[in-house]
């Protein structure tokens, strides 16, 4: 033990792997304990591993064992848990980007799912905008703006977790009905806009002068248009390769590891955070369905459990809810007000307008309160913008917390197990089997090629059109 220890201190890289081990030892056994409770409590294993981030702060292991926590967290291993988790965030975002859906199914037209999302979007940014103006004496930054500050809180709000609002509606195989759809569509578009808007508040708000965010906002939005027009096109032929193979091969995955990694530098270079390079990496991913399932199955778990509980911790250790003061209190307060009237009013006004029973209406309204770790990204890049505190970061956390834990009861309140359970019979009916291929045509005659290859076309076609189209993340 005395070789180790002394070769430890003659090799810094060793030491330090010492440092990080055992902190990614303890992260990962918290998710996981966390985790579990969640959803022996009904809720997402995400939000379990939320909580555990925030006790393994100051706010409880901090205050409890503060010798301990610093023991197991050392400031130089921070450092390399942050590295990790930005790239963890990278690829997540970058299979939330690649798990949206950019059609619109014949089922989801003549409900308009932008009215659902702009309904639960233009609410809560107005309200949680209301609330920032308000506060922005006795809760802001004296370098942030008022209307800066506003814009944050309101952006924050409006905020759906896409990735947890899907695992609710497979979790309950309502997915293909069309409250599902609507509502995983509405979703993917209320993120789209919230990340393309704190790219733009960022952007504007590290500039000094008027005219200096520019230059950022005019490279993001170059960086946007070669990713989405030019480059997706580069990556189609990864859809035909996973067609043939079935699943993705070691040089297809190089590539899907490597285009989200060079997109989050860009960005980072750009100066608008890395995750949206991920997250504009995976919309310029192949829509294929097939292909699309083979990414999810082949890096979220991995993803989702190696690398996503290091953020979670590393946001923990920065919420202390020791430092929130009486104001900072009160903002919270009228924060989760805010967020949760704005989401649950404005989307079940908008499902009521699309003819959907107020039942329907209102158990949508509490599943477009999951904000889940969405949020926690959003406001931890406002914090390393400058845009927040850190008590008002803390007190956010406390926000996302809240909401997204309220967001299965709502929901349950309006929808009771057997009206939900009719619900589901509802969903589209899948199209019939198609029926068996066979390469000799019925009447007895020699082989058809021309009647086989049609066969195969409507199978697929067939096959493409029942399959789900978003695979659950977690």
């Amino acid at each position: 033990m005395q070789d180790h220890t002394s070769l430890a201190a003659s090799d810094r890289n060793l030491e330090l792997a010492l440092d990080v081990l055992p902190a990614l030892a303890v992260i990962l056994l918290a998710a996981a304990v966390f985790g579990r409770l969640a959803v022996l409590l009904g809720q997402p294993r995400v939000l379990g591993e939320i909580v555990a981030g925030i006790l393994l702060g100051p706010t409880l292991l901090g205050r409890l064992a503060p010798d301990l926590q610093a023991e197991v967290f050392p400031a130089q291993a921070r450092s390399v848990l942050y590295i990790l988790s930005t790239i963890g965030l990278t690829l997540y975002m970058f299979l939330v980007g690649a798990g949206l859906d950019h059609g619109r199914p014949e089922s989801d037209r003549k409900h308009h799912p932008a009215v659902l999302a702009a309904s639960g979007f233009l609410p809560s940014l107005v309200l949680g905008g209301l609330v920032g103006l308000l506060m922005w004496d006795d809760v802001s930054r004296e370098d942030v703006g008022r209307w800066e500050f506003a814009l944050f809180v309101g952006g924050a709000l409006s905020l759906t977790a896409l990735p947890m609002l899907a695992r609710m509606l497979y979790e309950r195989g309502l997915q293909n009905s069309r409250l599902g759809r609507l509502s995983l569509v509405a979703a993917s578009i209320d993120d789209a806009v919230a990340w393309c808007f704190l790219a733009t508040l960022t952007a504007v708000h590290t500039g000094s002068g008027a005219a200096d965010p520019m230059p950022m906002i005019g490279y993001s939005i170059l960086f946007t248009a070669v990713m989405l027009l030019g480059v997706s096109r580069l990556l189609r032929p990864l859809a035909r390769h996973a067609g043939r193979q079935g699943t993705l091969s070691p040089g297809v995955m190089y590539v899907v590891v490597i285009v989200p990694i060079v997109c989050g530098y860009l960005t980072d270079l750009i100066g608008i955070y890395s995750v949206f390079g991920g997250f504009i990496a995976g919309l310029a991913m192949p829509r294929d369905p097939q292909f699309r399932q083979a990414l999810h199955s082949r890096m979220m778990d991995t993803v989702s459990t190696l690398l996503v509980p290091i953020f979670f911790a590393l946001s923990g250790l920065t919420t202390d809810l020791r430092s929130v003061s009486a104001d900072t209190l009160l903002f919270g307060v009228a924060a989760l007000l805010a967020g949760l009237a704005g989401k649950y009013f404005g989307s079940a006004l908008a499902m009521k307008t699309l003819r959907f029973s107020w039942r329907e209406a209102f158990a949508v309204g509490g599943l477009m309160n999951a904000r889940g770790m969405m949020i926690i990204i959003f406001i931890n890049i406002g914090l390393s913008q400058g845009l927040i505190t850190k008590p008002v970061f803390s007190i956010l956390v406390i926000v996302a917390v809240i909401t997204s834990a309220a967001a299965l009861p709502l929901y349950r309140r309006a929808l009771p197990k057997h009206l939900e359970t009719h619900l589901g019979s509802q969903a589209p009916t899948p199209a019939p089997a198609p029926p068996p291929l066979t390469t000799t045509a019925p009447t007895g005659g020699g082989q058809n090629p021309t009647v086989s290859r049609r066969a195969v076309t409507y199978r697929r076609r067939i096959e493409n059109r029942i399959r789900p189209g978003n695979t659950p993340l977690h």
